[in-house]
């Protein structure tokens, strides 16, 4: 197998929080990243420059991740741009939250649509475009061992993705691609955080025997290590500072 001198790697999710710094990891690895989003485009855009001020290169493609076309064509993007793609990190999501018995069932279907729709058709075209070698991350919650009140739909569509990734790697046998999913903890991002009272904020992060929240730079980093390793294949990493 001949190895590409530099590697190549969509970020979904990438124009902010844990998306916007596995984005700045891989650029201060000296990835060509194309850096996905589905709304913010001026943060796209800062993403992107980080990328570069790290030392890689970036494109900025606006997609929705459960829409085949618009996925398509940010595959299509990377190819064009930067010769293939080597490694896919699939962070984007969305978390409203709500009791099981009170959530509106529009809500329930956009939380599934984007959540597990998005991996599949985000894994699809992954499985069909990267190059041998190459690794796939997408991204659970530890939501689904701590069982929290209000995130039933959350997690629902997070075991869903844990299916997915366990399957896809075992499909993917004979091409040497790597398919695991990072499970982060209680994680201090935006969507996280937004509409939590601090005295909720803080006891989740007293929870973790490491005593606090994890950050974006955190997860980031158990990505890069599951894009280098070669040997952990068809794994969920929960990566919550000893949460769960």
């Amino acid at each position: 197998m001949t190895t590409p001198a530099t590697r190549v790697a969509i970020v979904t999710g990438g124009s902010g929080g844990i998306g916007r710094a596995v984005a700045e990891r891989l650029g201060a690895e000296h990835f060509d990243v194309v850096v996905h989003y589905s709304g913010n485009a001026d943060k796209a855009r800062q993403t992107a420059g980080a990328v570069s001020a790290a030392g890689g290169r970036a494109l900025t493609v606006k997609a929705d991740v459960a829409d085949e076309s618009e996925v398509a064509a940010l595959f299509d993007a990377a190819v064009a741009e930067f010769g293939g793609v080597d490694v896919v990190v699939h962070t984007a999501g969305i978390m409203p939250l709500g009791p099981i018995a009170e959530m509106d069932l529009a809500d329930f279907d956009q939380v599934q649509r984007t959540n597990v729709r998005g991996t599949f058709v985000v894994d699809q075209a992954a499985a069909r475009t990267i190059r041998d070698g190459g690794s796939i991350v997408n991204f659970s919650t530890s939501v689904t061992r701590l069982q929290q009140p209000g995130y039933g739909a959350y997690a629902a569509s997070k075991g869903a993705v844990e299916a997915l990734t366990l399957i896809l790697a075992r499909e993917l046998r004979g091409r040497d691609v790597t398919v695991n999913a990072v499970a982060p903890g209680p994680t201090a991002t935006p969507l996280f955080l937004d509409g939590k009272p601090q005295e909720v904020v803080d006891h989740l992060a007293s929870l973790a025997p490491l005593e606090r929240l994890g950050t974006p730079d955190d997860i980031a980093q158990s990505v890069l290590s599951l894009v280098d390793a070669r040997w952990i294949n068809g794994q969920v990493v929960y990566v919550n500072g000893g949460i769960a």
